[in-house]
């Protein structure tokens, strides 16, 4: 089978959209929790853990997305190419859209 361009595109697409889920998981971590100790007066005591917890989800998306992104640039286990492109729709759904065409599109070439 001839190789294109579609699981190489993918992959980057899945990789850059996990790793800014994952910056953005992370910046949304440091300000809610400074924001539940800087002003526990004023805000809610317990929003730090609101949105540790909350985006703890992201993060465990970003890092499936990238798993998956690395397969696809690898054109193995399709299946799990097409779970990272899914969790990489999340955070960035302008990324992860274009990566789920391009990986169902070029399903025939993984083994």
């Amino acid at each position: 089978m001839e190789r294109t361009w579609k699981p190489t595109t993918t992959g980057i697409l899945c990789i850059v959209g996990g790793a800014l889920g994952i910056i953005l998981g992370i910046a949304l971590v440091v300000i809610g929790t400074v924001a539940g100790i800087v002003v526990p007066e004023r805000a809610l005591p317990f929003i730090g853990a609101l949105v540790t917890g909350t985006v703890a989800v992201g993060i465990v998306l970003g890092i499936v997305a990238i798993i998956g992104g690395i397969y696809a640039l690898r054109r193995r286990k399709w299946g799990l190419a097409l779970a990272g492109c899914i969790c990489a729709v999340f955070p960035w759904w302008f990324l992860g859209i274009p990566a789920i065409i391009f990986v169902v599109l070029g399903k025939g070439e993984f083994k």
